[in-house]
C-alpha cells in the first residue's frame, strides 16, 4: 500500500545490496517504487532493473543539467527510444538554475534546458503518462511552462517554490510529491497543509533526502512521510495510506 514515486535505484549507492533493499521494502508493504532515469545510461540501467524486480517501475528522462551535454539530434534519439519502452512516467526532467556541485554552470544553459523540458512535456502528453518535474531554483519557470502547455498529469517533485506557486500548482491540478525528510523540512509541511490530500504523493528521492541526516535513504522511508502527512491532515495513518495509494492509482494507472 506504500508507494515511492521518485527514487534512483540505478545509482551506485545500491550496487552492493540492491536486492536486500528491495526485500526490506517488500517486508514493509512498499508495493511500488518508480525509479527515475537521469541520462541515457541511467535510462538503460533502469530498464534492466525493472525487468529484474517487479516492484520497480520505470520513468525515463534527462536531469536538466545533462541536457547541454548532448546535441539536439542525440536528445531526439533518446526521446524516440523512450517512446518504444512504455514507461510509467517521464522523469526526472525539468529545469535547474542552482549553482552547485552537480550544476556548476547555474542557468548558463537555461534556453537549452527549457527547450528540452518542453520536448519532454510533449512526449508525456503524446504517451498520456505523468511527468515528474525537477524545478530547483526554477520553480516559477517550470510552473509557467507547464501551465502554458496545458498538460495536467504533472507531479512536482521536491517542490521548493514559494507558497503562491504551490497555490498555483494546486489550482492547475498538479500533484506534489513529499519526501521523507518532511519531519525536519517545514517547507514540505507547508505544502501538505496547502494541498488537498487528493493531490499529494509520497517519494524519497533515494538515495538522497533521508529522514536521518547523513544516512543513505531508501524507499522504505515513505512510511515516515505517510505518518507525518496523517498528523498534519488530521487523518489516521491507515486513511492516509489508502488515500495516497488511490492518488497513485488514479494518476499512474
Amino acid at each position: 500500500m506504500y508507494v515511492d514515486i521518485h527514487a534512483h535505484m540505478d545509482f551506485d549507492d545500491y550496487k552492493d545490496d540492491l536486492s536486500e533493499v528491495i526485500e526490506d521494502c517488500r517486508s514493509k508493504e512498499v508495493s511500488v517504487i518508480i525509479t527515475n532515469g537521469v541520462h541515457k545510461e541511467g535510462n538503460r540501467k533502469t530498464l534492466e532493473l525493472c525487468k529484474k524486480y517487479d516492484i520497480l517501475k520505470p520513468a525515463y528522462g534527462f536531469y536538466p543539467v545533462h541536457c547541454a551535454e548532448f546535441s539536439e539530434e542525440e536528445f531526439d534519439k533518446e526521446i524516440e527510444w523512450i517512446k518504444q519502452q512504455k514507461p510509467i512516467a517521464i522523469g526526472e526532467v525539468g529545469l535547474d538554475y542552482f549553482i552547485g556541485d552537480d550544476n556548476p554552470d547555474g542557468d548558463l544553459y537555461k534556453e537549452i534546458q527549457i527547450k528540452c523540458f518542453k520536448k519532454m512535456i510533449a512526449l508525456a502528453e503524446e504517451l498520456d503518462i505523468p511527468i515528474i518535474v525537477h524545478s530547483r531554483k526554477a520553480e516559477a519557470d517550470c510552473i509557467n511552462i507547464l501551465e502554458e502547455s496545458g498538460y495536467k498529469k504533472v507531479v512536482m517533485h521536491c517542490f521548493s517554490g514559494k507558497k503562491k506557486l504551490v497555490k498555483k500548482g494546486v489550482e492547475l491540478g498538479f500533484y506534489f510529491s513529499i519526501p521523507a525528510n518532511i519531519d525536519r523540512a517545514l517547507h514540505f509541511q507547508m505544502i501538505v497543509n496547502q494541498a488537498p490530500i487528493t493531490q499529494l504523493l509520497t517519494e524519497t528521492d533515494a538515495p538522497y533526502l533521508s529522514p536521518n541526516p547523513g544516512e543513505r535513504n531508501t524507499p522504505a522511508h515513505v512510511i515516515s512521510t505517510v505518518k507525518k502527512i496523517a498528523e498534519l491532515k488530521g487523518f489516521t495513518e491507515d486513511e492516509t495510506k489508502k488515500a495516497l495509494y488511490m492518488n497513485y492509482k488514479k494518476l499512474f494507472e
